[in-house]
């Protein structure tokens, strides 16, 4: 099919090479290896009737009260509540999605599939079989997102009543359970992303033969599929989580004045409901979609490149070869966690969970100078956005991907030092709730917005160090070192809501003082580790967004001096796409008022018109408040979604290719900064109210501990925190990526048809 390409030799994809054993192998160990650490999890009996013939139930601490069978009926029921609420919400999102897949898919093959055939430009005379494959990588990048979250979520869900009995005999039992909980997300999650687009990538070239650049332009479909259930997965969970949470603590621990996660409280299971499909589950086919969108730039860009134009197989696998040996070395660090140098007392969880960023950072730098060495060529001609070819070493490229790596570590430590009450910023923002909820308010603000300099000044000298090595492929890759140690992120990231679930159900199962106060001690780590995580979901969404517009750009056949902002049409689409991330943000934070307003009414209508509710004796509606969170989530996230999925199609038609760049432009350096500030502006108040709660040093004591005025004001902080760190922020990275992929992906059409636009042409 097709003609040779220049430096071309033979015919067809090439014969299997070493990499072609590398990639597959990296993933079946990452699967095996996540069956091992889900089997020891499976290990530990949730019901006293399934312990295995020969083992004893662990004894209880002196202040549980109930007896150990008791304790553990309890907990099975809340787990299954919480399984159950979970697959309710997402097999009612998934529906919605489907269809979505189904409309969105007839779009692709419209628009795609509208050239003459006999164009040289840019379809290449091929747009029926571009606009099919496009399609094609399209749904199965759709579909391996889902799954990425469901099974994501089950994890969760499976493993948190696990670890609330594993913190009866300990700390240490119950960080393994949750910690190897994470793991297999992880790795499952990166594994199943990766040998996906691997296997499409050969089953595609079997058709597209010599033609790469076609090849790794359907291929890009698989980046959109991922990103845009990531967004309605993000944005969905997101309204869910945060309006049972806020509902359930403005009138539980405000108004009536009792713990979090009392089971008295009838938005306490949505609350942990929540957790799970946003926190699990949304996060999942988030950190996919940035995968899946970084690797399919890199492609993009490389084939472009003497690497495509010879045919170089190993080579121009170089970003997945990446991605398979981070695999590896997560294996290799996860072990540290779970074997090696597992958490065994309350100061040692944080450490740990730090640790396995250090190490697999360090680690990955020169595993990446070695697959450099063996896949690449010694150099390659690299054409830049200005047109003139720059001669690019295969040395070159490992610094590439090592400027990411450090970059991610860097934006993570950052993001621990404004977020961890074990620094001194939140402790600041803790010791302003003396005077009030007002200035709780001012110093989170302000805490949020400084806490954007370090993370601007790293990606700023990534993308200038990367770009004058390999231009764009340069950024494409230090966008994958940011995600070289991904498995090792989710498993941090996943860690913090199944800890979060089990100190939920050891308060609803009355398991002692003692007992909460260990999963207190690794949710307060995990909601640290949680904003690190973010904060690499943000950087490598900068960095993906960035590539994916040099892609664009090159695509849609803008000249660089066409782009420029002081053209007439580039200027107006800077100010739109910046004005964007905020457009989004009052509509997903305006989401979670309403829904939490009407959460807030049912849970005082209960407390109201159930007799015996605040005395013990009478069980809360909690479906009631389930399907409130449910209704509200599914029906509020569609505004958002299409104005994220509509922009790029509209602003590319109506005004042309120029315009739409200047839009990508704007959003992508407004949604950065946001994005950030609010997610670490979140973060600080909630730990600022954890330091409070858990009253372990004089100077928070005297501020003042649960029920105190000082307390209240940081519940308040907290709780307008939610929506921000949870929802609004951890999306608008999902904006800046989808925009431009979804673009990159549509260039053809608007290249063809409306590169001036309708209304400018």
């Amino acid at each position: 099919r097709g003609g040779k390409a220049a430096g071309g030799a033979g015919a067809g994809m090439p014969a299997l090479a070493w990499v072609d054993l590398f990639v597959p192998t990296a993933c079946a160990l990452g699967f095996a290896f996540s069956l091992v650490l889900c089997a020891q999890v499976a290990a530990v009996k949730v019901r006293p009737g399934g312990a295995s013939k020969g083992e004893r139930s662990k004894p209880l601490l002196a202040e549980e009260v109930d007896g150990d069978r008791v304790v553990m009926e309890r907990a099975a029921e809340i787990q299954e509540a919480i399984q159950e609420g979970a697959d309710s919400f997402l097999f009612a999102e998934y529906f919605y999605m489907f269809i979505f897949m189904g409309v969105f898919s007839a779009l692709l093959v419209l628009l795609l599939g509208s050239g003459d055939g006999g164009d040289s430009r840019p379809y290449r005379g091929k747009s029926l079989e571009n606009a099919l494959f496009t399609t094609v990588a399209f749904n199965l990048g759709a579909v391996t997102s889902i799954l990425s979250g469901y099974i994501g979520m089950k994890i969760a869900t499976y493993a948190n009543a696990r670890t609330a009995l594993e913190a009866r005999s300990g700390v240490g039992k119950a960080f393994a359970c949750a910690f190897r909980s994470g793991a297999v997300m992880g790795l499952m999650l990166t594994s199943l992303g990766l040998l996906v687009l691997y296997v499409s990538v050969r089953a595609f070239g079997a058709y597209f033969g010599e033609d790469w650049v076609g090849l790794f332009e359907a291929i890009a479909g698989y980046g959109l599929g991922g990103s845009s259930m990531a967004l309605f997965g993000r944005v969905g969970g997101g309204i869910y989580t945060k309006a049972a949470d806020v509902g359930a603590d403005l009138v539980g621990k405000v108004e009536q004045n009792i713990p979090e996660d009392d089971p008295r409280n009838p938005g306490v299971i949505a609350d942990n409901v929540g957790d799970n499909v946003g926190d699990i589950a949304g996060m999942g086919s988030d950190l996919f979609g940035s995968f899946a969108e970084s690797t399919c730039a890199a492609l993009v860009v490389s084939s472009l490149s003497d690497l495509g134009k010879h045919h170089d197989w190993k080579g121009i696998t170089f970003p997945l070869l990446v991605t398979a040996s981070g695999i590896v070395v997560s294996i290799l660090t996860t072990l540290l966690a779970t074997n090696f140098k597992p958490a065994s007392d309350i100061p040692s969880i944080e450490p740990t969970l730090k640790v396995q960023l250090q190490v697999s950072t360090a680690a990955m730098v020169p595993v990446t100078f070695l697959v450099a060495r063996m896949s690449l060529p010694d150099s390659f001609k690299m054409t830049m956005p200005d047109g003139e070819d720059q001669t690019v070493h295969w040395w070159m490229m490992s610094l590439c991907v090592s400027f990411g790596l450090v970059a991610g570590y860097i934006i993570g430590h950052f993001t621990e030092v404004y977020t961890s009450n074990r620094y001194k910023s939140v402790v600041e923002v803790a010791d302003s709730c003396k005077t009030g909820a007002a200035t709780n308010i001012i110093y989170g603000l302000a805490l949020g917005y400084k806490s954007c300099i370090i993370p601007a000044v790293a990606l700023a000298c990534v993308i200038f160090g990367s770009f004058k090595l390999a231009g764009m492929y340069g950024i494409a890759c230090a966008a994958l070192g940011m995600l070289g140690t991904l498995s090792t992120c989710l498993a941090i990231d996943a860690y913090g809501p199944i800890s979060d679930n089990a100190g939920g159900i050891a308060e609803m199962a009355e398991m002692g003082s003692d007992i909460r106060e260990r999963t207190d001690a690794l949710d307060a780590a995990g909601n640290t580790t949680a904003a690190i995580g973010k904060g690499f979901a943000i950087g490598s969404a900068a960095l993906v967004s960035l590539a994916l517009f040099g892609a664009y750009i090159t695509r849609a056949e803008i000249h660089v001096a066409d782009a420029s902002i002081l053209d007439a049409k580039v200027f107006p689409g800077l100010l739109f796409g910046a004005m964007l991330p905020y457009w989004f943000s009052a509509m997903t934070m305006k989401a979670v008022g309403k829904a939490a307003l009407q959460m807030v009414e049912e849970i005082r209508r209960q407390f109201r018109e159930i007799p015996g509710l605040m005395e013990g004796t009478a069980k809360p509606e909690y479906k009631e408040c389930v399907l409130i969170s449910t209704k509200a989530s599914i029906y509020e996230m569609g505004p958002p979604g299409a104005l994220v999925l509509l922009t790029p199609i509209v602003i590319g038609i109506l005004f042309g290719t120029q315009t739409l760049a200047g839009v990508l432009a704007g959003a992508l350096v407004s949604g950065v900064q946001m994005a950030i500030s609010m997610s670490n502006t979140g973060g600080a108040w909630d730990n600022a109210k954890k330091y409070l709660e858990a009253g372990t040093c004089d100077h928070a004591r005297e501020i003042g501990g649960k029920g105190t005025e000082a307390h209240k004001a940081a519940v308040t902080g907290d709780t307008v925190g939610d929506p921000l760190k949870d929802t609004s922020g951890p999306s608008l990275n999902i904006l800046i990526k989808l925009m431009a992929v979804e673009s990159l992906v549509l260039a053809p059409f608007f290249a063809a048809h409306t590169k001036d636009g309708i209304l400018f042409g």
